[in-house]
């Protein structure tokens, strides 16, 4: 038996870790897939820009897409890391119960704002982003 502390992906227990990102989402990789977002809908908040589009019919991919991108304006390496981290720890919470099937998502960290704004507020920030772009 192992110690309620111990992780969950731990060799001894013979389970996987879980995945950086809830299993109804899919995460974007592809450049092309980031520019055809930046191209569509966007809804600036405090904490982050959401951009969203909605996939052709023609395209495979189905359930909900989501990147994450920070620039160097954002700070250097652990500074981008960490704000990439907290925009997908807000995607898991809130993109499974607001997002739609068939929509990417880019979620884009900005300066300072990302990492030293309580993480409350990102919640409503992606709860009013998301109202935004399906609204």
């Amino acid at each position: 038996m192992t110690p309620p502390d111990a992780p969950q992906g731990s060799p001894d227990t013979g389970m996987q870790a879980a995945p950086a990102v809830s299993s109804c989402l899919i995460v974007l990789k592809k450049r092309a897939e980031f520019l055809l977002a930046a191209r569509a809908r966007r809804a600036p908040v405090a904490g982050f820009l959401l951009q969203a589009r909605e996939r052709a019919a023609t395209e495979a991919a189905q359930g909900i897409r989501v990147g994450f991108t920070c620039s160097k304006k954002v700070g250097n390496a652990v500074a981008r890391n960490r704000a990439k981290r907290r925009l997908r720890a807000l995607a898991r919470e809130i993109l499974p119960e607001m997002g739609r099937p068939g929509w990417d998502y880019v979620l884009v960290g900005k300066p300072e704002a990302t990492i030293g704004r309580d993480f409350a507020d990102l919640q409503a920030d992606l709860r009013r982003a998301m109202e935004r772009v399906h609204g």
